[in-house]
Order: structure tokens, then C-alpha cells, then sequence
């Protein structure tokens, strides 16, 4: 049976070409990712605060370097996208942006992120947030970015909000984190936002 729409992005949108570096103009790099950076995401996720809010927990590098590979294979796989988040002067890593649950036929996609404990308070977020936002709307022609958090995370509501995805409403009990259900807030942002 055929569909009375187009797919609003072609398979291969992504896969065809390198995955970019994305200067964001005030400081940061979204880069992709290297094996050289394990130790300081393993370092990352031994902060309690990643504990609270993720549901992942890094026990070694070795770990973090199979996370990475997958991470670098997900581009060619066009279902996930991921960048470190570093500072443009000295390349230290300040945290990871990402999208997620991609689905180019639809023009979706879930925008997620955290940053370093030092990282933490200097707007880092919500900058990478929406440089990645204005790529994957302006350039590459996503419709729609959505972006969920804790309800309970209320420094995640305000990057969401700083990076202009508009507070859409609310999903009961949609996340389980390692205290149990959380409700999550529900953001997005469109193309011409």
C-alpha cells in the first residue's frame, strides 16, 4: 500500500557523509567521539548527580570505550547521533549531546545531554543543546526535536527552556530511574521555532 507522504528525510541523510564537528560560536565544540575520551567519561559518571537523573552507571574505561565504539557505529546506523561536548580552546570534555530514537521518515528525533560536574552552572547544556538544535532543524531539516526530563530535574528544565524547546506537558510515571517511576516533562522544539 503506498503512503500519501514522502519521508521528510531520506535514509542516508546522515550515513552519507563524516559525522561533523559543530563549532557552536561561543566556546564549545560538539565533536565526535574518540576512545581517547573513556577516562574522562568514566570520570563523569562517577559524580552522584549522573546516579540521580541516569540510568546508566560507568564501572570501568574499558566499559566506556565499548559505549564509545557503539556510539561512533550509531552515525553510519542513522538511529542514533552522538557528540562530545568540549571546550574550543583546550579540548577538554565538558559534557555529551546526542540525538536519539532518530527517525528520519518521520523528521524526529529526542534530543538528550549531560555535562561534567565542572562543567555544571557555566550555561555548557543549554549552549550545545541549541547549536545541535539549529543543525539538525536548520541544515539538515528535522521537523521536530523532542527533549524529556524528570520533572524532579528542574536544572534540566531550565536548559531545555534556555535552548528554546518549548514545555509541551507532562508524561506520568514514563522514566524509571534507580528510585523508581519519575514523571518527565515533555519538550520540543520545530523547524522555524
Amino acid at each position: 500500500m503506498p503512503y500519501l507522504t514522502s519521508p521528510v528525510l531520506p535514509a542516508g541523510t546522515l550515513s552519507r557523509t563524516p559525522q561533523p564537528a559543530l563549532p557552536t560560536g561561543d566556546g564549545l565544540l560538539l565533536r565526535p567521539w574518540r576512545a581517547e575520551d573513556a577516562p574522562a567519561v568514566h570520570a563523569a559518571f562517577q559524580d552522584p548527580v549522573m546516579h540521580q537523573w541516569h540510568v546508566r552507571a560507568a564501572h570501568s574505561e574499558e566499559e566506556v570505550r565499548g559505549w564509545i565504539a557503539e556510539w561512533q557505529r550509531c552515525w553510519q546506523q542513522e538511529r542514533n547521533a552522538q557528540w562530545a561536548v568540549a571546550d574550543a580552546a583546550d579540548d577538554r570534555l565538558l559534557g555529551r549531546v546526542a540525538l536519539r530514537q532518530v527517525l528520519l521518515e518521520d523528521g524526529v528525533a529526542e534530543v538528550a545531554y549531560w555535562t561534567t560536574a565542572a562543567a555544571r552552572g557555566r550555561g555548557v547544556a543549554a549552549r550545545a543543546t541549541e547549536a545541535l538544535a539549529r543543525w539538525a532543524l536548520d541544515d539538515i531539516g528535522f521537523q521536530r526535536l523532542e527533549l524529556t526530563h524528570a520533572v524532579a530535574n528542574e536544572a534540566s528544565c531550565r536548559v531545555a527552556a534556555k535552548a528554546g524547546f518549548a514545555l509541551e506537558g507532562t508524561k506520568r510515571s514514563a522514566g524509571l530511574h534507580a528510585d523508581g517511576w519519575h514523571d518527565m516533562h515533555l519538550h520540543a522544539r520545530v523547524r522555524g521555532d
